[in-house]
């Protein structure tokens, strides 16, 4: 399942920031890249806590303007997932690199789904990137449940194998 080569996942900001993180590759395509990451200590999200070991599966596709993160225990139990909404997504056979539009979508095991991040906004944002952000945000909104459900089934695919 799991490749021993370098994989990197690039993120950048708004404000021109960058974050690099090293993963690993999962299944890696020209428009789809699943990377695992293991968090080597405890962390949080708002109210979800994610326990040092907890692992982070994340989606990103080239043709879409959101990615998700699912993060499980060692298990395989959902501690929540994490929708970014974002744009620029390139898939490389060592990278995945997108930009990262501010807006989260966080939904805990029960369900329960939470805008984070709005007042992050700057005051002045390009207009057709507000509109992209706003029909975004209301897309997932209404279609969360079904990739999540998506999502834990491949995550459980990975995980067995």
């Amino acid at each position: 399942m799991r490749s021993t080569r370098p994989f990197f996942e690039i993120k950048h900001r708004l404000d021109g920031s960058i974050d690099r993180f090293e993963c690993l590759p999962v299944q890696v395509s020209y428009d789809e890249a699943v990377i695992m990451y293991e968090l080597p200590q405890k962390g949080r999200v708002a109210d979800i806590v994610l326990p040092a070991g907890s692992l982070s599966f994340g989606y990103f596709w080239s043709d879409r303007y959101y990615n998700v993160y699912h993060w499980v225990t060692e298990a395989g139990e959902t501690l929540g997932t994490y929708f970014n909404i974002c744009d620029d997504t390139k898939i490389g056979e060592d990278f995945v690199s997108w930009r990262d539009l501010i807006i989260d979508l966080l939904v805990t095991p029960d369900g329960r789904c939470r805008i984070l991040d709005t007042e992050e906004l700057p005051q002045y944002l390009d207009e057709r990137l507000a509109r992209l952000i706003k029909e975004t945000e209301e897309y997932l909104q209404s279609q969360y449940r079904s990739f999540i459900a998506e999502i834990k089934t491949r995550t459980a695919g990975y995980m067995m194998k």
